[in-house]
């Protein structure tokens, strides 16, 4: 074995991109997981190739592989032994915010952590490393790559959340930010001089649904024809998941910018109206790629004293509160809770002081109905007919919400289910410190089951600031 290698025994690398095919892994916003895996590994490839590593790629064009076929592609391309780092790439999805590393139950923490810590210096959340392990028999491994792939050392990356708007942003513009750094951990780990790639100035963005090259040329200051230059484009046609190249220019500042949920009733034109700018700057703030809302959205708004709502009164948080019980008190939101006391988390002491809004928020009664989307996780004999008729909707709507080209599912896939309400049966419940299943759930009178399956839960895990359904 070649000396540069000798230090950590680093026989090969398998870079794998998630998902691909007929298979797109987590869809929201326009975007398909299998799009963001293949930029991540495609990168990976190339980068460990350039420092000398031994790597191969299980794919490198939106191809659809069986788990056999990448399983032994792991195996077999340097072997099964512990010598050989096998990196599946991800995104996550499911709501919440940030990074996570997966590391399999035979090997140590030592790459995983060193990987996420990387990930969390350029600018990502990170929320964990750790092991998972199948619920039917906790001795082994969730994940099939980790299971089936003998004694290889397998980890597996989720740089984000694709129906997270805040990481949606990141990984449009800082995925390959993200991969770099876990290149640079691997190469420290495995003993290799680490030299950075020659281009590593440069900027990238993601293309989404209804993007243009003017207005992604308009967003960073920059002109079509240098766009189209620097990606060697020679027609004004971009596909979703496209990765462009920003030249010499960084997106625009937002400060002067607060972060707002989006409540029931809400629309563009009225939070436009609400914060005194355009519709227009709304969706370019945001990067939107439709007008369309979700309740529990994060938007970025503008921040000006003179759209202050007039205050009343102080209330004072006392045990037991929450901002949802102080906002149904007051004839309010939690979203106006949030942005009139300037608050970054649903937390509260007890003692707090609460500004309170003079000015009820209440939807103007002409609002036509509201399109509200769930996430859908296909379970083994799924089909869109049954889905569809599960959640009174048709089967049309749900391959446009999820983006579907065809009516074929694959397991664990997640779809957008649109669900019309125009009188809502349920109510919001943001989690806050100390909360679980168990006490939500005794609290308003429900089972821990039905609220799992109301919000599409999978684990017992909660965050703080998640957004739970609760049907009446």
């Amino acid at each position: 074995m070649d000396k540069e290698y000798s230090l950590r025994n680093i026989k090969g690398i398998v870079v794998d991109a998630g998902h691909g095919g007929d298979d797109p892994g987590a869809v929201a916003n326009g975007l398909k997981e299998k799009d963001f895996n293949l930029e991540a590994a495609n990168y990976m490839y190339k980068r460990f190739k350039e420092l000398g590593i031994p790597v191969v790629i299980t794919r490198d064009t939106d191809t659809t592989l069986t788990r056999e076929e990448r399983v032994n592609l792991m195996k077999n391309s340097f072997g099964s032994t512990d010598d050989v780092l096998v990196i599946s790439n991800h995104i996550n999805a499911g709501g919440g915010e940030g990074a996570e590393v997966v590391y399999a139950l035979r090997n140590n923490d030592t790459l995983a952590k060193s990987i996420l810590k990387a990930i969390g210096q350029e600018g990502q959340i990170m929320r964990k490393y750790y092991q998972r392990r199948l619920p039917t028999d906790p001795s082994q491994d969730y994940y099939y790559i980790m299971r089936d792939t003998k004694s290889t050392s397998p980890l597996l990356i989720e740089y984000g959340f694709i129906d997270n708007p805040k990481d949606v942003r990141k990984l449009q513009t800082n995925l390959i930010n993200y991969v770099e750094a876990v290149v640079k951990s691997v190469a420290e780990y495995a003993g290799v001089a680490y030299k950075p790639p020659v281009n590593s100035n440069k900027k990238y963005y993601t293309v989404i649904n209804g993007d243009s090259l003017y207005k992604i040329a308009k967003k960073y200051g920059v002109t079509v024809d240098a766009l189209k230059e620097i990606n060697n484009l020679t027609s004004d046609i971009l596909q979703t998941g496209q990765l462009l190249v920003i030249p010499g220019s960084t997106p625009p500042s937002t400060s002067g910018l607060l972060s707002y949920i989006v409540t029931l009733g809400d629309t563009l034109y009225k939070l436009a109206k609400q914060y005194e700018t355009t519709v227009d700057d709304l969706i370019n703030i945001n990067n939107l790629s439709t007008t369309a809302l979700t309740i529990g959205q994060i938007l970025k708004v503008p921040t000006k004293e003179e759209v202050e709502l007039p205050i009343s009164k102080y209330y004072i948080i006392e045990k037991d509160d929450s901002l949802y019980s102080i906002a149904k008190k007051f004839n309010t939101t939690v979203s106006e809770l949030l942005r009139i006391n300037k608050l970054t988390s649903s937390n509260l002491t007890v003692g707090q002081k609460l500004l309170i809004p003079e000015v009820s928020i209440i939807p103007p009664p002409d609002l036509p109905p509201i399109i509200e989307t769930i996430k859908y996780i296909v379970k083994k004999g799924d089909s869109l007919w049954n889905i569809a008729k599960k959640f009174n909707t048709t089967v049309d709507d749900i391959k446009k919400n999820s983006n579907l080209n065809s009516e074929n599912l694959t397991i664990g896939q997640i779809l957008t289910i649109p669900k019309p309400k125009t009188n809502p049966s349920w109510i919001e419940y943001i989690v806050v410190s100390g909360d679980s299943l168990w006490s939500i759930a005794k609290k308003f009178n429900i089972t821990v089951e039905s609220l799992k399956e109301s919000n599409n839960i999978s684990t017992s895990t909660l965050n703080i600031g998640q957004v739970l359904k609760i049907f009446k």
